[in-house]
């Protein structure tokens, strides 16, 4: 083993399911976006929610996000 732990995580969205606006609404939220911009964001997936976050904050904006319905995967 040996191996670093990784501490800086990925957040990619890759699909935003059923409930779009739900998840439109949750990427304002989280990325501090306009509705514009977030639904911009939203139809142009897969994308980096954020990128370089911690363990702690990937977590946190995975849950928010799969909350509204979107499928999330951390790298």
């Amino acid at each position: 083993g040996g191996a670093a732990e990784k501490t800086e995580f990925d957040v990619i969205m890759t699909s935003f399911g059923d409930s779009k606006m739900n998840v439109i609404k949750a990427i304002k939220d989280v990325m501090g976006l306009g509705l514009k911009e977030s639904k911009e964001f939203v139809e142009g997936l897969p994308k980096p929610v954020k990128e370089g976050a911690s363990k702690a904050d990937a977590d946190d904006i995975k849950a928010k996000l799969e909350a509204a319905g979107a499928t999330i995967e951390i790298k």
